[in-house]
């Protein structure tokens, strides 16, 4: 079984630290065909996962997508374009002219929506229009969803013969001019973009962002244009020198052979300049256009974007590709040219993926653990070399569990919750390591990776390290469910000459004081807790359905109490009132007495005010019995 295929199968046995670590219980390899589990506790996606269709029949598109769809046959023109016909209607081209220049090998079957349909015929009618000979492309990602049944979220046109797209948006002002197509900016609807509207986006190379685009409304849909282009790298810098180029040139420049396709507006086909796109799109194959090290060497960035796109799709790395991405020199480029805040956004971009455990299996099989999250220099305690595999091993184990109780539960997680859920568990061996910053302070290891490895923003860091505290509570809380017995910090907390605990509420009363720590996130520290906190059964099987059982239990019990949401109850009793009964000004005994009201109020449900504030007086002349020099 695969990382990430829970279906009724074992949960990998799990360390509570890594003082031994183990090898996952199940293989990194990918079988192919295996698929991975849709996303666990949150609400699922609708669309099958793993290999997605490229036989015809099996197409489909995305539910959420208005209009009608219209399905089409199109030639795939291999290792050539398919002429320049500026002048022709959107209709297929001559096959005797494409086969002049170019190999048609074979059909595939997309699906344009009807707003697709409208704006490529008006990109057209602008090139008819002005007699510009210019061939509209659709670049990239588009082609490829669309050849995988999938509804694209953006369209990205590329444009030859030199022209740029700013100069083709002005082409397209004027056209709406002399068509008589404007609209009054007055006239049109509240919200509507105006039509023809532009945007400059010009060069971020830290975005990677190489070449000037130009964004344009069309017909409601916001279009980027830019022009085809090559690239030319030097060995300083991941940002190239670029320069317009050919069809051919614009598709070798890229990442990855299923990221080159074209589809040609013009002559209504498919261009696969590398020979191999469609090819790879079949076999399920992660493969770079060019030489993978030469590829990975100019553009580092490159390897995480080949690990996404392989477990978005369940497809798999090539094997001169996974060879090419372990190459020490190319981890150090990626650690020397790849700002932290590009390797987050991809890091993030997994973890909030269709297979966040295959996309780690990945990183940790390919040496690059250590390389996307980066530790700080002194560590207490040190860093030992199977930290990459316990870190993968917890994340299997927790994607696992959630699948195993993800229809059981009352309230499914939310995708933030989801993805806090997993870097929670990936994170949890490291619970305990610290290092000192430049003041000496003492700093969790969890944070630093978060914030300041990954980039990603400090309430994620602050989240993920208050999870990890109120799964261990939530550890001592399991105990005292099961036996009525307080133990560790709990009991500490709990035990209070001023506040004596009927037994039969204690339950009630702790679950209350975690929840209302951590809030909405307490579903994820109450997962984590039973994965790695509950005792272990005999096997992985039984211990998998035992921490499931447990979980609901937990779950209901804290939903049915009505403690879900407790940390927005109302209190019963203000500052002032407090401070009035214990005459004291505000100050930490005051502070103290808040929390201990709370805690009068979870084990008194139906209390009142007056019953309160007689508590609280009966506690005063305790207090002044116990305390006789106040």
């Amino acid at each position: 079984m695969r990382p990430g295929d829970g279906g009724g199968g074992a949960c990998a046995t799990i360390p509570t630290d890594c003082d031994n670590p183990i090898t996952p219980s199940t293989s990194y390899e990918r079988n192919e065909g295996n698929q991975a589990r849709l996303c666990p506790l949150m609400d699922a996606p609708t669309k099958a996962q793993g290999y997605l269709p490229i036989d015809p029949s099996a197409a489909h598109r995305d539910t959420n997508n208005s209009g009608r769809c219209s399905k089409r046959v199109l030639r795939v023109v291999r290792g050539g374009g398919a002429g320049n016909s500026g002048n022709s209607a959107m209709m297929a081209g001559s096959l005797e002219q494409l086969q002049r220049s170019a190999e048609v090998v074979e059909t595939v079957v997309i699906e344009l929506t009807e707003e697709e349909e409208k704006i490529f015929q008006r990109l057209l009618d602008v090139v008819r229009h002005f007699d510009l000979g210019t061939t509209l492309r659709v670049a990239g990602g588009w082609v490829r969803d669309k050849i995988l049944g999938e509804q694209p979220a953006d369209i990205d046109i590329a444009l030859d013969n030199n022209m740029t797209g700013l100069e083709f948006s002005v082409k397209y002002a004027k056209f709406l001019v002399e068509k008589k197509l404007t609209v009054k900016e007055k006239q049109q609807e509240k919200g509507k973009k105006q039509e023809g509207g532009t945007n400059v986006i010009r060069c971020n190379p830290d975005r990677s962002k190489h070449l000037e685009t130009v964004k344009m409304s069309v017909l409601g849909g916001d279009i980027d244009f830019v022009n085809l282009r090559s690239e030319t790298y030097v060995e300083s810098t991941r940002i190239p020198t670029m320069k317009s180029g050919t069809a051919e040139q614009d598709a070798y420049r890229r990442d990855l052979t299923i990221n080159s396709l074209f589809y040609n507006i013009n002559d209504n086909c498919v261009e696969d300049f590398t020979r191999r796109g469609i090819d790879d799109l079949k076999k399920g194959l992660i493969v770079t256009p060019l030489d993978p090290k030469a590829t990975f060497l100019d553009d580092p960035l490159r390897v995480l974007r080949a690990i996404r796109f392989a477990t978005r799709f369940n497809f798999t790395l090539s094997d001169e590709l996974k060879e090419a991405a372990s190459d020490e020199k190319v981890k150090l480029e990626l650690c020397s040219k790849i700002s932290r805040e590009r390797v987050g956004e991809e890091i993030n971009h997994m973890m909030s993926g269709r297979r966040p455990v295959e996309a780690m299996s990945y990183i940790c099989d390919l040496g690059l653990f250590y390389v996307a999250f980066a530790f700080p220099e002194k560590s207490n305690p040190p860093i030992f070399d199977n930290y990459d595999r316990c870190c993968v091993s917890h994340i299997e184990a927790a994607w696992n569990f959630a699948i195993s109780v993800r229809n059981g539960v009352s309230h499914p997680l939310l995708a933030e919750q989801r993805k806090l859920y997993l870097y929670s568990a990936l994170f949890f061996p490291l619970r305990k390591m610290f290092y000192l910053d430049e003041k000496s302070r003492k700093i969790e290891v969890t944070r630093y990776i978060v914030k300041e490895s990954l980039k990603l923003p400090a309430c994620l860091a602050k989240s993920v390290v208050d999870i990890h505290a109120a799964s261990g509570k939530f550890a001592e809380f399991l105990l005292l469910f099961e036996s009525n017995v307080a133990s560790g910090t709990l009991k500490e907390e709990l035990e209070d000459v001023y506040l004596e605990l009927p037994t039969d509420t204690l339950n009630r009363v702790c679950a209350g004081v975690i929840l209302a720590e951590i809030k909405d996130f307490w579903r994820v520290a109450l997962a984590i807790s039973i994965l790695y906190y509950y005792p272990e059964a005999e096997n992985a099987l039984s211990q998998q359905d035992r921490s499931k059982e447990k979980y609901m239990e937990v779950e209901h019990f804290i939903t049915d109490l009505g403690l879900n949401e407790v940390w927005n109850w109302k209190p019963l009793l203000k500052g002032e009132t407090i401070m009035a009964v214990m005459q004291r000004s505000e100050g930490p005994e005051i502070g103290e007495w808040k929390k201990r009201v709370f805690r009068w109020q979870l084990a008194h449900p139906n209390g009142t005010v007056d019953d309160c504030i007689d508590w609280m007086k009966q506690s005063q002349s305790k207090r002044q019995k116990l305390e006789p020099s106040i």
